[in-house]
């Protein structure tokens, strides 16, 4: 190896690293399934959250990265937020909405983004989401916690 090309290696190694690091940065939010005995219908491999923390008054978007060995041809997602425990918002999204019906089987992702009102109290929060088919059939449920952060009272330029 010649020596000119070992600031490019170094380059290269530092920057491979970054991201590799940030990537795991972004795996970060742990879920968990409802009922840890059932075997639901859709698999969820992860959650993204941007910006994460959610900043109060600034949009956040959850993507939930899932999976199904059945096409789903429409339904609803249920998400229901709690404060230290308590419930402080629910709301019912049509799936279609989300994401383009019908859903192939394979992977899939739904995305949501929502501002949050500026007096949201920051702190610990915990988010279950159901996910429903078109009959009515549940087929999965996750949770998660994520933190919100008081969002500047200035909109950022």
């Amino acid at each position: 190896m010649e020596f000119h090309s070992l600031p490019k290696l170094y380059l290269l190694l530092t920057l491979s690293i970054l991201f590799l690091s940030s990537f795991q940065a972004q795996a970060t939010i742990k879920i968990s399934y409802c009922d840890k005995k059932t075997d639901y219908a859709v698999k969820v491999s992860g959650v993204d959250i941007s910006p994460d923390p959610v900043k109060s008054g600034h949009p956040a978007t959850f993507k939930i990265y899932a999976s199904s060995g059945k096409s789903i041809y429409g339904g609803e997602v249920v998400i229901g937020v709690s404060y230290v425990g308590v419930p402080v918002h629910t709301e019912s999204i049509d799936l279609c909405k989300e994401v383009k019906c019908p859903v192939a089987n394979g992977n899939f992702v739904i995305s949501h983004t929502q501002t949050l009102p500026a007096i949201t109290p920051p702190g610990p929060y915990s988010l279950k989401m159901t996910l429903k088919n078109d009959r009515d059939e549940l087929l999965t449920c996750i949770k998660f916690n994520f933190k919100i952060v008081l969002g500047s009272l200035v909109s950022d330029m």
